[in-house]
């Protein structure tokens, strides 16, 4: 079949970059640890790529981080004391190792190794421009384009060359880039995509997330601004660039604040931890419920589950058990799977909710699948009442730059109203974290409709960006590559 719908999902992606230079030691080991930090990312595929006298080395594998790169005849491979990797999450049917990041290309000034977290919005439209001129792809992700672009840049040096190409696409974007004498970290202009900036001793270190430097003992030092390059020399110099001379209203994904971002992170300088019991303390004071005990939905809930029962001066109990062998359900590719990964990831505490009254809090409802088999089992366990109050607005808007709410049809709030939903799930009572209170827990509030200080399309509609291949039509059908790896 020579062509065939691409569905707006096929190259979303939710992933994890890391990248250290300067380091004292073999920087493989400080990059693999780095990954570990970050692997609810993305718990597809993780690769890494150093570099040492002249030459790049590079391991990529399907699976979890530790799966592979524990090994210490692995890393040993991984020469160098500059290095960057990256944890895939891909919402395609496809796992393919040639999606593999970080991707590796040889120009005209060296090698260079790319790892992108986020989705551009104007891929289909570039890919498809730059294979008429003559391009050839090797993947079917979007960030393939930054090597074909750093490629085709005629910038004096790696980071004039990564600068253009960043400059040719739209969407969502943070980068890791190694050269053989640098490591860039890009931001997109609109900070839609988390980047840090840390150091471990004399060594400079980039990462999606601060959680990934508790991990290693490195020191946090800020964000990296939106639109910002920051070029981390291997002499220990740091250089910090601009994408655009033209400045854009920041607006940092407010997902990674409510769900994506580990609790121990710290983003633009606040506490995740701190902003979800926020979040669950306004949404109590929102929509209050009597009840015997307030209950997360563990692990991403209990937070804000602890800000409601705060709140509500009602007890703070686990009526759910956790099992932490099993991946996170709305990160994994396939609906069945999540389907069925929700009896083995989750278990009610009988003894805690027979008989009682109990509100579940969660941190988003977005198919509505994990719920209903959840607020099933609590009732089966003997709860009198279950109500679900979550802590953020309703979803009711697809989401472009890298997260897995593809469309309509998959987000339960976008075609029903609250009371439908409620029906459908089975609670006594559902309730939501209004807009105003989302804003007005992270400070932010009354939210200005003219310069919001987030991206919130998935509650608004309001996107950041122009969507260039979602409103070219012909962009959406296309053969993205006629390869299938045999595994």
């Amino acid at each position: 079949m020579l062509s065939a719908p691409i569905l707006p999902r096929a190259l979303n992606e939710e992933c994890g970059v890391f990248g250290i230079i300067g380091h004292d030691g073999p920087a493989a080991p400080i990059v693999a640890l780095g990954l570990h930090a970050l692997q609810h990312r993305g718990q597809e595929a993780a690769g890494i790529t150093t570099y040492h006298d002249g030459q790049f080395h590079s391991d990529k594998q399907l699976g979890l981080v530790a799966d592979h790169f524990n090994a210490e005849e692995v890393l040993a491979k991984l020469h160098g004391t500059s290095g960057i990797g990256h944890t895939r999450y891909s919402t395609t049917g496809e796992s393919s190792l040639r999606n593999v990041q970080p991707l590796y290309a040889d120009l005209d000034r060296g090698g260079i190794a790319i790892a992108h977290n986020g989705n551009l919005t104007n891929a289909r439209n570039l890919r498809q421009e730059l294979i008429s001129k003559g391009s050839i792809f090797h993947t079917t992700s979007d960030s393939e384009l930054f090597v074909q672009l750093t490629a085709l840049s005629r910038g004096l040096t790696m980071s004039d060359k990564v600068i253009d190409a960043a400059r040719a696409v739209e969407g969502a974007f943070a980068l890791t880039v190694l050269t053989r004498d640098a490591l860039i970290g890009v931001r997109d202009p609109v900070g839609i995509r988390p980047l840090v900036l840390g150091k471990l001793g004399d060594a400079h270190v980039l990462a999606s997330e601060s959680c990934a430097f508790d991990l290693i003992g490195a020191e946090f030092i800020r964000d990296v601004e939106p639109g910002e390059v920051i070029v981390c020399g291997r002499d220990g110099s740091l250089v910090s660039r601009r994408i655009s001379a033209e400045a854009k209203n920041p607006r940092p994904c407010i997902f990674e604040l409510i769900y994506f971002a580990r609790p121990n992170s710290f983003v633009d300088g606040e506490s995740v931890y701190d902003i979800r019991k926020r979040l669950g303390r306004t949404l109590a004071e929102e929509s209050p419920v009597e009840a015997d005990i307030i209950s997360p939905i563990p692990d991403s809930g209990v937070p804000s589950a602890i800000g409601f029962a705060q709140a509500s001066n009602v007890d703070y109990e686990m009526a759910l058990i956790r099992s932490h062998y099993s991946g996170r359900t709305f990160i994994q590719p396939d609906q069945k799977v999540r389907e069925m990964g929700v009896a083995r990831k989750h278990s009610a505490n009988a003894g805690v909710v027979r008989g009682k009254r109990v509100v579940l809090v969660d941190d988003s409802l977005v198919r509505g699948t994990t719920s209903r088999k959840i607020i099933k089992m609590i009732r089966d366990a003997g709860a009198k009442e279950v109500h679900l109050r979550v802590a953020c607005p309703p979803i009711t808007h697809p989401d472009f730059y890298g997260i897995d709410t593809p469309s309509k049809d998959e987000l339960l709030a976008s075609n029903n109203t609250v009371e439908e939903m409620r029906q459908q799930i089975g609670a006594d009572s559902l309730a939501f974290l209004s807009l105003d209170g989302l804003y007005k827990a992270l400070g932010k509030g009354p939210r200005d409709g003219d310069a919001p200080a987030f991206t919130d399309h998935c509650f608004t509609g309001d996107y950041p960006t122009s969507l260039i291949d979602q409103d070219k039509t012909e962009s959406r059908i296309e053969q993205l590559s006629f390869l299938r790896e045999a595994r």
